[in-house]
């Protein structure tokens, strides 16, 4: 084994750490991951049990009898059911000729590339499981001050199903974020006094919600996104480095590593969620 320094435990560690950095939908507060547990293979799938709310009834002093409902349960499935890897070799002169650190460098872009592996892979479970009464439809933003009442009717749309009010967030382009740019309602990270506990790619707030802007939006061929609002709550999402290692290649002289994302997600809250399908006109 040429690469001495290589072990595997501590590399798996070390990029989760930068994949989960580099993630925007699958970030803690856009998603929870309050069923993690443990994930040892493709397939792996994690039973969330919910129960349904008991009834309330009238009460009047001395006369009412009190009736006891029965708890009954449902189970829902995560399952662990996307496999992701990459692989690349270091060839011999490479190695003695590169400056220490190259193969962490190229590591990190393989997070980067898990990363929005993954994000596609979420915002698609959250855009196919919103509640379709959450569902706003076409819409189109060509004025600044459309950009800004779009996310108040996200607002709404969300407060009426109960959507708790602190962790709201939503995830824009950069083109419809322009738009918001130039509303003097919108309120930025960096007027905020405190850039702590900001989330990866939040550049401020606006009607309640914290603003994110990605390049990894849905997108249609016809240029209209899908934007999508709601809270951590309606999303859980569970990952894992299944497992990384180095090894000898026969055919070359080289070493050959490789590392295997594992991760799945399961909207448990539907009507946490809220989308539009905007088409972003004109000149911002």
């Amino acid at each position: 084994m040429a690469i001495t320094n290589f072990i595997p435990e501590i590399w798996a560690s070390s990029l989760l750490v930068n994949l989960r950095d580099s993630l925007v939908y699958g970030q803690m507060g856009v998603i929870n991951r309050n069923y993690e547990g443990d994930i040892a293979v493709a397939g792996d799938t994690v039973h969330i049990t919910s129960f349904v709310d008991p009834a309330t009834r009238g009460y009047t002093r001395n006369s009412t009898t009190v009736t006891y409902d029965t708890l009954t349960d449902a189970t829902t499935a995560l399952i662990i059911d996307q496999a992701r890897y990459f692989g690349f070799q270091v060839d011999d002169l490479d190695r003695r000729q590169a400056l220490p650190g190259f193969v962490d460098e190229v590591t990190r872009g393989a997070s980067y590339n898990l990363a929005a592996d993954a994000d596609t892979f979420l915002v698609g479970e959250m855009v196919d499981d919103v509640d379709s009464g959450n569902e706003l439809g076409a819409t189109t933003v060509d004025e600044a001050g459309e950009a800004y009442d779009l996310l108040v009717e996200l607002r709404t749309t969300l407060t009426r199903t109960n959507t708790p009010a602190s962790g709201r967030w939503v995830v824009v382009p950069p083109e419809l974020y322009a738009y918001l740019l130039r509303d003097d309602r919108f309120i930025r990270a960096d007027a905020s006094g405190t850039t702590a506990g900001l989330r990866n790619g939040q550049v401020g707030r606006a009607a309640g919600f914290d603003v994110i802007e990605a390049n990894t939006v849905p997108e249609d061929s016809g240029g209209v996104y899908t934007v999508v609002a709601g809270h951590g709550m309606a999303t859980t999402y569970a990952e894992q480095i299944a497992d990384t290692e180095a090894l000898r290649l026969e055919t070359a002289f080289a070493d050959g590593i490789r590392g295997l994302h594992l991760y799945g997600a399961k909207v448990v809250r539907p009507t946490l969620l809220a989308t539009a399908e905007v088409t972003v006109g004109g000149s911002a």
